[in-house]
This record gives C-alpha cells, structure tokens and sequence, in this order.
C-alpha cells in the first residue's frame, strides 16, 4: 500500500484529486483501507478502479481480462474456468471503461511532440450491420493516441478522432498521414489550430500552426488487392516533410504503414474485430470499450521488438514517449487509481469565511 499514488475520492472533500500531499495515511492494512486527514473519511485500496465491490477472486478477474485483451472469445472462457458468459461480458466491458479513463488521464491528459502521426479506418461487422472504427497512432513512439468508433465514414468520425489528437499534442512541426477521404484533410487541418493573440475586445481568431504537413495516400486495387498508389500533400509547409520524416523515423516517404499494422494487431487481440467470427459485438458500445482495452493494454503492458531504451531492453510505448518507467502487468492496470476531478470552492454571494479562505489557498489556487 502506498499512500502517495492514491487520492481522497470524497467528494466534498477539499483535497479531492490532489495526490503526494500528505494527507492520505494506512488505516488499516489487513482491509486495505486508506484515510484523508483533511475530510477524516477511509476508503478501500480498491476505490476508483476495475476490481472495486467485486466478491470474484482479483486474480480470476485479471486472468480474464488479460484474455480478453489477446483475442480469446468469451465462450472459451465460460467454458474454461466456469463463470457466465454475461458475467464475462460485464467484466469485459467494466475493464474497457477504466482501460478509457486511464488513457486519457495518461495519453490525452500529456502534451507530447508528436512530430508525425497517421490515422487511418477500418472496418468493423457487427452481428446486425457495420461500423467504422478510426484511430491514430504516433509513429516515433508507435503510442495509439485513441479512436472513435461510429456507423457511419464522415466528417463526423473524423473530426473526433482529430480532436483527440490535438488533446494530446503540443503545438509545434506535424506531419499527419492519412488515407484518401477527403474529411480527413479538412478535420486535421481544423483541429492544429491555436488561439492568435488579440488587440482589443472580440474573440480571438484560430491560426493554423507552423510547419504542418499533411499527406494523403490513396491505394488503388484491384480485385481486393492493392496494386499501387498515389502520394498527395495538401498546399503548406511541404519544405518541412523531409526534416519531419527524418526526425520521427517513419520512412522516406508520406505513408500509412504503422497504423495499417496497428489495425491488424487489433483484428488479432480482439475477437469481434476478426474478419470471419462468430464472435461478433452486438452492440456499437462494446466494440468501443474492446477497443480501449486492446489499445491500454497495447500502449502500457506489451512492449515491442522496434523500441528500446538506453539499456537496450525492449520497452512499451507509452515508456517510449516518456509516460511511464517500467512495464505494466495487467493487473497493475485494472488497479491504478484514476485521479477524480478536483475540489471547486462552492460560489456563494458576500464575503468568503476565513476557513473557507485558508481551504481555497491551501487545496484550489
């Protein structure tokens, strides 16, 4: 138990989503309970993650996740160890949203370099229709920056999927790859925008960033096979694409390779992503939290033959772009706390009681 990487979940509690501040001791070891010193309030080691109020062994809950995040279906696990499939499922889909809510306290919540990325779509069968599953990938670091899942190829989809990137990434020189849809130019070349300094009262106008790159690659098939293509660059800082491919390592031309393995690595490790199954999700909503699982655990438990650190030891992309320091096991993953959002002063009309003045000072300034 380490009282420094947990935080107080109370939610009228001042010092709400701060941690390393002291104020959270052991209270008790052998139940595995925490307490604030500021709120006087215990919580259980479990609170805030994926294996809280749950009576199944945690070793059982995390030997099926880990599973489910390789490609086994859920029939295979009803009948090797036993437990229901909609127990499966529940525990499936509970571990997608902590696996959401890690990633974007980790990988959306950073400001990273990216210097190049490449987004590209897939397609997804459902057991009643078909849907669209979008997702980027940071080429230097091979770190999936996120996806957005919906029925139909549009703008829509696209811009989502835009907005993720620009959640995470610091402005400055980009190449971004994409495939030939046409909404994917207008949504990345709307998103790397930033706010220009203003004189005088209005609102402030959005200015593209500075060397932003972004190619296009439209294959050409034929008869299911690919058999060519053609490279386009959108009119811009087209004299900075050879210091950008140079410098993220991703070739010497625009391309979408990465992110093309990428997406067979998912049609791999997920089992309703399999072209031909009978595993296939019902609902859009699932696929959504297998695709958030498949990609933490990608990001922070598997490290990749292609990256190493200064050791020469393989290591995982989110420890190549510098956001963790070691490899995650899967149950490290289920069980790290996700940070709730902070205390907000409550707003009330006349003048601030000292208490409450000292409480703003020490936990909201």
């Amino acid at each position: 138990m380490d009282p420094t990487q947990v935080c107080c979940p109370n939610e009228a509690c001042p010092a709400r989503g701060q941690g390393g501040k002291g104020n959270i001791t052991v209270h008790r070891r052998k139940e595995a309970r925490y307490r604030c010193t500021v709120c006087e309030k215990t919580f259980s080691a479990r609170r805030g993650t994926m294996c809280s109020w749950k009576k199944t062994p945690v070793d059982m809950i995390v030997l099926v996740v880990t599973l489910l995040a390789h490609g086994c279906p859920v029939r295979a696990m009803v009948a090797a160890f036993g437990v229901k499939a909609e127990t499966v499922r529940t525990w499936a889909a509970e571990a997608g949203v902590h696996c959401e809510q890690v990633h974007r306290h980790l990988v959306l919540g950073a400001c990273l370099s990216l210097l190049h990325v490449q987004a590209d779509e897939m397609r997804v069968r459902m057991q009643k229709g078909m849907v669209w599953m979008a997702m980027a990938l940071m080429v230097s670091t091979r770190l999936w920056l996120g996806g957005v899942v919906s029925a139909h190829r549009d703008k829509g989809l696209m811009r989502q999927l835009a907005d993720r990137v620009r959640a995470c990434a610091r402005p400055g020189a980009l190449l971004v790859a994409v495939d030939g849809l046409a909404a994917s130019v207008n949504a990345f070349r709307c998103a790397v925008r930033s706010k220009a300094p203003r004189k005088g009262p209005g609102r402030p106008h959005l200015a593209p960033w500075e060397q932003v790159v972004i190619g296009q690659v439209v294959t050409q098939d034929e008869r299911g096979r690919m058999v060519g293509g053609v490279r386009r660059l959108v009119p811009g800082a087209a004299a900075a694409l050879d210091a950008l491919l140079a410098s993220s390592g991703g070739g010497q031309t625009v391309h979408t390779a990465s992110i093309e393995r990428l997406h067979a690595t998912f049609r791999s490790r997920l089992a309703s992503l399999v072209r031909r199954t009978r595993s296939g999700a019902r609902r859009q909503r699932m696929v959504t939290l297998g695709m958030d699982l498949v990609g933490t655990v990608d990001n922070v438990c598997t490290p990749h033959a292609t990256l190493t650190n200064a050791q020469g030891h393989r290591c995982t992309p989110a420890m190549a772009a510098g956001l963790t320091h070691h490899v995650w096991t899967v149950a490290e993953l289920l069980h790290f706390h996700v940070p709730p959002p902070r205390w907000q002063p409550p707003k009330k009309r006349g003048r601030r009681s000292n208490e409450l003045q000292t409480l703003i000072e020490q936990w909201a300034s």
